[in-house]
């Protein structure tokens, strides 16, 4: 009798914890409004990103939007000029409708800037050695599928992809392998216009790396693996990082298909 009742007990309390596993993971429409700190004033077009969802939007002019989200997911609220933040959903936010969300303003300091321009002798062959060369071997263009290199003498990126592969130790199986779940959110962050907008004006990489939980550095491990270059690494929009990665990434998966 003893082990009828523990083993009923066992099987509730099972039934309880999945059943509340179930219902916090229930997708529902969040409505809220973002406000500034300071001023309480609302915000208008301030970037909201679901992380686990991978779904973005932004606010209307009364500072409030709506988005796909379930309990203990994190939102994560970007506008320019003001800190960015990562916001845990609560039952308490589908309850009460006058959900605010204030963000904190910038203080930036500027930095002296000094200007050295390009000593031109007016001789062009000889402006045109003295000129910087762009090493980039392989280009990213937002809206191409695929990325393309430059030039003959540089070195094939899928070749450079297929070394990875071969190699266990190299950072671009590290990489790839151990964060599939990450890099399956390439796919879902690519179709999602709010987030391809709000990239497409950011050079920070701090978005990236929330929506893909990678570091900096991983991200530039990554690119460099693909024979991406520095000026390219160091001059290209978030968006264009973003499709880069996920080019690689296609590389890597048909290369290392069994």
């Amino acid at each position: 009798m003893r082990r009828y009742l523990l083993l009923l007990f066992s099987l509730t309390v099972g039934f309880c914890f999945a059943q509340n596993n179930d219902e916090s993971s229930v997708q529902e429409e969040l409505t809220a409004t973002v406000i500034n700190a300071q001023s309480d004033f609302p915000l208008e077009s301030v970037h909201v990103i679901n992380l686990n969802q991978v779904k973005g939007t932004i606010t209307d002019q009364n500072g409030k939007f709506t988005i796909q989200a379930a309990v203990n997911d994190t939102l994560y609220l970007s506008y320019l000029g003001f800190k960015t933040q990562k916001v845990r959903v609560t039952n308490d936010m589908f309850r009460f409708k006058d959900t605010k969300i204030a963000l904190t303003e910038l203080a930036y300091a500027l930095e002296e800037v000094i200007v050295k321009p390009y000593q031109l002798t007016g001789y062009l062959e000889i402006d045109v050695k003295n000129l910087p060369i762009n090493n980039a071997y392989q280009y990213s263009i937002s809206g191409l599928n695929t990325s393309y290199e430059g030039g003959n003498k540089s070195p094939s990126a899928v070749t450079k992809v297929l070394g990875a592969i071969l190699n266990p130790a190299d950072l671009l199986r590290n990489l790839f392998g151990k964060k599939p779940r990450q890099m399956r959110k390439l796919r879902q962050m690519k179709e999602d216009d709010n987030i391809r907008n709000l990239l497409a004006s950011k050079f920070d990489r701090e978005t990236l790396t929330e929506l893909l939980q990678l570091e900096k550095v991983d991200i530039e491990d990554i690119l460099n693996n693909c024979n991406y270059s520095k000026s390219f690494i160091n001059t290209a929009n978030d968006l264009q990082i973003l499709d880069a990665i996920s080019s690689c990434y296609e590389e890597y998966k048909v290369l290392n298909r069994k």
